[in-house]
């Protein structure tokens, strides 16, 4: 993809994530071992037969991962990890499609996801893992998503101000990379190094990351929390999933990433238009 027209899909998405109404970031893994659609979609065929469900059902971004980033997952090498991602993005970018996120944390395969047309990198280590990370991003003039990962539960931290110290250090290490403000977005981190009761926690403080200024990214579709609350398998926690992801656009959520696209679309469409209403 040439990097003009990468650029201009990269600024039509931040000038869509300016008019304040939530967009749907639609889940592509192309793993054999995520915990809810893993092996799914893990052929070329079958990746861009889901891409195309998802864009047809009203998602506006694609988030493709290579990787599992599960409690457990297996390490996946830097080549193995580029080679089920490689096709999905070359495939899948293009001046008119939908914008491509890469989902990884490894800075090598954002540089090539980036090449390849990607304009987001959704880093779940929040740039920590790799410290090439952060100078990656400023290179390719990309869009980064922070996760607020400490990487081990803590149940006694203070969590709103640990996770605002987190962020600080973040938008630091930005800053002296190069990376401009307005190309971050922040996700409280569902999931992620929290106890249980902390995920409940992450996203009442969702204030805290909507006050930077920062559009914020919330990605709880199916997770275990849900499953713990609700007692319902993986396989049938929507419910759940909506109700915490529907919360979190009334508390400012600029983009949720979810793998039910046409839920949340009709969803989302009832709520935008009650709320335009006269």
């Amino acid at each position: 993809m040439e990097k003009a027209d990468r650029i201009a899909v990269r600024e039509r998405l931040l000038d869509r994530l300016s008019r304040k109404t939530p967009l749907i970031m639609g889940i592509l893994n192309v793993t054999p071992d995520s915990f809810s659609d893993g092996g799914q979609h893990d052929s070329l065929a079958t990746a861009l037969t889901h891409a195309a469900e998802m864009a047809q059902q009203g998602a506006d971004i694609l988030d493709i991962g290579g990787e599992s980033t599960r409690p457990g997952g297996e390490a996946v090498s830097l080549e193995d990890e580029w080679a089920r991602v490689a096709g999905p993005i070359a495939s899948l970018t293009s001046q008119d499609g939908l914008p491509v996120s890469i989902d990884t944390y490894k800075a090598e395969i954002a540089r090539r996801a980036a090449k390849a047309g990607a304009v987001i990198v959704n880093d779940v280590w929040g740039m920590t893992r790799d410290e090439g990370m952060a100078d990656t991003v400023a290179e390719t003039e990309s869009l980064v998503c922070i996760t607020y990962n400490r990487g081990e539960a803590d149940a006694d931290i203070d969590l709103r101000q640990d996770m605002m110290d987190f962020f600080g250090r973040t938008f630091d290490m930005a800053r002296q990379a190069g990376i401009p403000r307005k190309h971050i977005l922040l996700d409280p981190g569902v999931g992620f190094g929290k106890t249980y009761e902390q995920n409940f926690g992450v996203l009442a403080h969702l204030d805290a990351l909507v006050e930077t200024g920062c559009p914020v990214l919330v990605g709880v579709s199916r997770k275990s929390f849900i499953g713990r609350l609700t007692g319902k398998p993986v396989e049938d926690r929507l419910i759940g999933t909506l109700a915490a992801n529907l919360d979190s656009v009334q508390r400012g959520a600029a983009i949720l990433r979810v793998h039910d696209v046409a839920e949340h679309r009709e969803a989302l469409d009832m709520i935008q238009s009650i709320g335009s209403a006269r």
